[in-house]
């Protein structure tokens, strides 16, 4: 949380005169954000944030790695002990409507930690640049720059310092991500895949999109109808707040960033140059009417060359994998987990 240390000798009216606009509040995701008129950002630590260690019998070793020391771009790495030629690796981005969350948060750094000792696979979880201060896309932009950096050291040789390069096989790389990070991962993908990103010696094998965050002006079924807790990971109203911080100034939910079933967004990209794309849904989420229409989207695009696929997680809601420690949402992470797996696998 962003702290404002005050001068005790001055009087609260002399400093709201002096800031009038400090307290006018303009924005606000309960428990999580507050946007101030004079462009003061609250941010509240209702996630911990850890640290790389992990207990040793999980078998993964973790460690973060500077990417942009500049804009701090850093990430999170989970390497499994397991011996075997090479693994898989993951690009992964975490959620939080692109306004909050860290790679750093106990909630990621505990699903992924598992994920990677599950799925035999070398994860890489970025932590971007959040809005409203750096708005879309501003974190697509960090997204590219961190696979750059990455084929930048792979190309170079670089091992003494990156000695988890020599674990992973480049030629099946992955970009994932869930709500935010989704949408980050998909965007990411379309962009690296055009013609202007030359990405060899990495290949990219599939995207894996977990309850990605898209939206439209014009309300879905799920949207309307789903209802949500009072303390949900999401609903429409904490929706519609971060997408008026991420979208450029004065863009609406169509922009294709958010809508990508506008005709701004058709044929920006080959499909077939993504050969495998895994879109996770869940049940109870108001976002489901918008990652099926999504997968329709996708599938309509790609023609005869392959399907999307797509599976639906029963009785749990948006982010279960990381905020809900039910039973039911336990067995379903568990099963979310081997989907991805036998994804990563094929």
């Amino acid at each position: 949380m962003t702290v404002i240390t005050f001068d005790p000798n001055f009087s609260l009216q002399k400093i709201i005169k002096e800031n009038p606009n400090h307290r006018v509040l303009v924005e606000e995701v309960e428990g999580l954000i507050k946007v101030y008129k004079n462009g003061h950002i609250e941010r509240f630590p209702i996630v911990p944030n850890v640290t790389p260690t992990l207990p040793l019998e999980l078998g993964v070793i973790s460690s973060d790695v500077i990417i942009d020391s500049f804009t701090n771009i850093w990430a999170r790495l989970y390497v499994p002990k397991l011996c075997q030629e090479k693994f898989p690796l993951l690009i992964y981005f975490h959620g939080g409507g692109f306004c909050v969350g860290s790679a750093s948060w106990i909630c990621y750094h505990e699903f992924l930690a598992k994920l990677a000792a599950n799925a035999n696979c070398v994860i890489m979880s970025v932590n971007y640049r959040l809005a409203p201060e750096n708005r879309l896309p501003a974190a697509y932009d960090d997204g590219v720059k961190t696979i750059m950096w990455l084929r930048e050291k792979v190309i170079s040789g670089d091992n003494e310092d990156y000695w988890w390069l020599s674990k992973i096989n480049f030629s099946s790389i992955f970009f994932g991500g869930d709500s935010a990070g989704g949408n980050i991962a998909h965007n990411v993908a379309k962009r690296v895949c055009s013609k202007s990103h030359d990405l060899k010696p990495l290949t990219l094998k599939g995207t894996i999109l977990i309850q990605p965050f898209f939206g439209g002006e014009l309300r879905t079924y799920s949207e309307k109808y789903t209802a949500q807790p009072p303390r949900s990971a999401l609903t429409l109203t904490s929706a519609d707040t971060y997408w008026r911080l991420a979208l450029p100034s004065g863009a609406n939910r169509d922009h294709p960033w958010c809508n990508p079933a506008t005709k701004e967004c058709q044929n920006l990209v080959d499909l077939r140059d993504i050969p495998g794309i895994l879109v996770c849904i869940s049940e109870l989420d108001i976002l489901k009417d918008r990652n099926l229409e999504v997968c329709a989207n996708l599938n309509r695009e790609a023609g005869n060359y392959r399907k999307v696929e797509y599976v639906m997680f029963k009785g749990v809601g948006h982010a279960f994998q990381v905020l809900n420690k039910s039973q039911v949402a336990q067995t379903r992470t568990a099963e979310l987990i081997a989907h991805i797996k036998a994804f990563i696998s094929k």
